[in-house]
């Protein structure tokens, strides 16, 4: 039944063409058509201009007429002003406004349906009722909120969600804001004592963040022209690290011959921001990391996620209930949903027999010869876990009592 469905929606066309290639002809429909409408709202623009200075140049000497007849000149205003009239008319200002402006809203017309046509106004379609935990997604939220540096608005949304428990991130990172915004002051005290205190746990990390953090403070009192200080900075805070990094170190060692003038030297790459940018990123990631969160907002992933699964899940939808059949009860869905790899965290296994994904109820067995089938796979070829069987990739024998569950 599974595979007939897949096969119906495949006949619909869902995946007749590559995601990119679809995609990339509706934004060219679309930017094609916003071309025409600026174009011809510059056009209406510079036409409602070109009257406006017309009939401002028309009452201009209208005017300058009737004040002409202060001084005798015989004009008469009653006249002046008749004549003003039928300029004004022979110029119908508002009809030649009216054809740019009917031209324009044909445009923005035909813009909006095309925008309405390559963008589903209504997403619901592609909603899956699920029950969520509504104090976590808030949670989410919060963290969201503290972990981009808006404290400000985290601590309202914890407020009215009336969500306390939600501020627990805010301290932590309140202190990783304040040690990066010392770094775009050039001052990496705050960010030395922070690796520092957390030295043995960036070591576990494989982290050699507090090594270059004095790196980058040692260039810094080398460039100011204090050559002692920067000798005796470096046998205080970068001796300890000689034995693990004695290349780096000797680098640095022999910048001392270029005190005050380090820019005009072989080692002039170390005073390059790319530097601070680079420190203050991974800073940012072993900061995350220690305080056990992703680098990455959890809230971003999804919704970013989201957004590039959405076409494949409205179209998916529409084609279904063309044909009367409910996708959301589905335990897997009969299309692929194409993700970019940056949103690719775990390994996906396949049954090299069935040619199917794992999942909960079918998960991946490793067999004692060490290769990988899924479960049911193995239930068929042991005969309902009757008997033993062979391996279909190698002489060895299997029982199904032999085989064990792999986590990935």
């Amino acid at each position: 039944m599974e595979k007939k469905k897949r096969a119906e929606v495949g006949k619909e066309g869902l995946n007749s063409a590559p995601p990119t290639y679809r995609e990339h002809m509706e934004l060219n429909t679309i930017k094609d058509a916003f071309d025409r409408v600026a174009k011809k709202q510059k056009l209406s623009c510079s036409k409602t201009q070109e009257v406006i200075d017309e009939v401002g140049q028309e009452i201009e000497q209208a005017m300058a007429k009737m004040q002409s007849t202060d001084n005798g000149s015989g004009w008469d205003l009653k006249s002046v002003l008749l004549e003003l009239k039928a300029k004004l008319n022979e110029m119908a200002p508002m009809n030649q406004l009216e054809v740019s402006q009917r031209e324009l809203n044909v445009g923005l017309v035909k813009y909006a349906k095309i925008l309405e046509k390559c963008f589903n106004p209504d997403i619901s379609k592609a909603y899956r009722n699920v029950d969520s935990d509504v104090h976590i997604v808030n949670q989410i939220i919060a963290s969201h909120f503290y972990r981009q540096g808006l404290f400000d608005l985290g601590d309202c949304f914890v407020s009215e969600a009336n969500e306390p428990d939600a501020t627990a991130l805010k301290s932590p990172f309140l202190e990783m804001y304040g040690i990066l915004e010392a770094m775009r002051s050039r001052n990496l005290e705050p960010a030395l004592n922070w690796a520092s205190k957390q030295s043995e746990r960036l070591l576990q990390n494989g982290s050699s963040l507090e090594l270059k953090l004095h790196q980058l403070q040692f260039v810094e009192t080398l460039q100011k022209g204090s050559q002692n200080e920067a000798l005796k900075y470096a046998r205080t805070y970068l001796a300890p690290f000689a034995s693990v990094h004695k290349v780096e170190i000797q680098k640095l060692m022999a910048c001392l011959l270029w005190a005050g003038r380090l820019d005009q030297s072989p080692y002039a790459e170390f005073l390059s921001p790319t530097h601070w940018e680079r420190l203050a990123e991974e800073l940012t990631q072993q900061f995350c990391s220690l305080l056990g969160q992703s680098y990455e907002s959890p809230l971003s992933v999804a919704i970013a996620a989201g957004i590039q699964g959405l076409p494949t899940l409205l179209k998916l939808a529409s084609v279904m209930a063309a044909k009367q059949q409910e996708w959301q009860a589905m335990k897997q869905l009969p299309v692929p949903v194409d993700l970019g790899r940056e949103f690719q965290f775990h390994s996906i296994f396949v049954c090299p027999v069935l040619r199917e994904q794992g999942s909960d109820e079918n998960p991946p067995m490793l067999m004692p010869c060490g290769h990988v089938l899924s479960k049911q796979s193995i239930v068929k070829l042991s005969k309902s876990s009757t008997r033993p069987f062979k391996c279909p990739y190698c002489p060895l024998e299997a029982t199904v009592g032999q085989c064990r569950q792999l986590h990935f």
